[in-house]
């Protein structure tokens, strides 16, 4: 029989083999973007699949619950989670528009929607050259107005809808800022998903999940892509930008690029997927993060822009 002391030695070898495995993943941060001693907080759970988190003037995050078929409001006073809307076409992302219609990638029928503050929707776009979207998923919408719209298809074991891809491929859309003209902008992706651009309306970056890459564009006149470059070598599902240019991605946790390119920060988050991400709060500081049937908060040095 091994002696006491000899059991417990091996007992203490086997606990710091296991420390790893048993200790929660820690942030990454090269660059000190997440505030000092900041700590992810679990805001709210219970729901399905959360997705789409878009920011309002005051900084409160509207996301949505899809298979649920619901949008919830994050209060950035109280942190109250209040329903703003139970007939919310299975919406995927959501962008806030400058008059403060709330727009939703409504991929129950294949549609874009805009809420208006009472949560009264109107239909956008119905479909493009005569048919049905496949299933419209995330939105940014420029500085003067127009709207980019990612357009793959994943199917929902909830649709009613014909289930199968209705275009000739997953591509990108672009509507005018009038509303007057919605158009294919882009056939070059895989299977599209997370988009955002810079404040200034200069760039554009698209995520190919399909590809396991996401792009950057250069942005002309009318809306036209140009220059369509590699910018990081994984996919993404949604998207967000600080003020110094920081573009996060999201999938396995939140990974943060700088605007060159190069990794700086990982977020992980112990949820099988982290679908979403947007800057909240009052001083848009709180970075919101969607995952699976939760949704998080972490404190940022940086702050959110639009």
């Amino acid at each position: 029989m091994k002696h006491p002391k000899t059991i417990l030695a091996c007992l203490s070898i086997l606990l710091l083999l296991l420390l790893p495995i048993l200790l929660p993943a820690q942030i990454t941060d090269k660059t000190g973007i997440v505030a000092k001693g900041a700590q992810l907080e679990k805001l709210g759970d219970g729901y399905s699949f959360t997705e789409g988190p878009a920011v309002d003037t005051e900084g409160n995050v509207y996301f949505t619950d899809q298979p649920n078929n619901k949008i919830i409001r994050w209060s950035a006073g109280t942190g109250a989670l209040t329903v703003f809307s139970e007939e919310a076409g299975r919406s995927n992302g959501l962008y806030f528009d400058k008059q403060g219609n709330l727009i939703a990638a409504a991929d129950m029928d294949n549609q874009l929607w805009s809420f208006d503050k009472s949560g009264k929707p109107t239909v956008l776009v119905s479909g493009y050259d005569g048919k049905l979207l496949n299933g419209p998923n995330d939105i940014w919408i420029a500085p003067d107005g127009g709207m980019y719209i990612t357009d793959p298809l994943y199917k929902r074991n909830y649709w009613t809808r014909n289930p199968e891809r209705q275009q000739d491929g997953e591509h990108l859309y672009y509507l005018s800022p009038g509303r007057q003209q919605f158009v294919r902008i882009d056939s070059s992706f895989v299977k599209p998903n997370g988009l955002i651009g810079t404040p200034d309306g200069s760039k554009l970056y698209v995520a190919d999940p399909g590809a396991r890459e996401t792009y950057v564009f250069d942005i002309g006149k009318d809306g036209r892509l140009m220059n369509k470059k590699l910018f990081a070598p994984m996919g993404s599902d949604g998207m967000t930008i600080d003020n110094q240019g920081n573009v996060y991605l999201t999938g396995k946790g939140v990974t943060v690029f700088s605007k060159e390119g190069k990794q700086i920060a990982h977020i992980p988050i112990d949820e099988k997927h982290t679908a979403n991400v947007v800057f909240g709060g009052k001083d848009r500081k709180m970075l919101f993060i969607t995952a699976m049937g939760s949704v998080y908060g972490l404190k940022m040095k940086v702050k959110g822009v639009r």
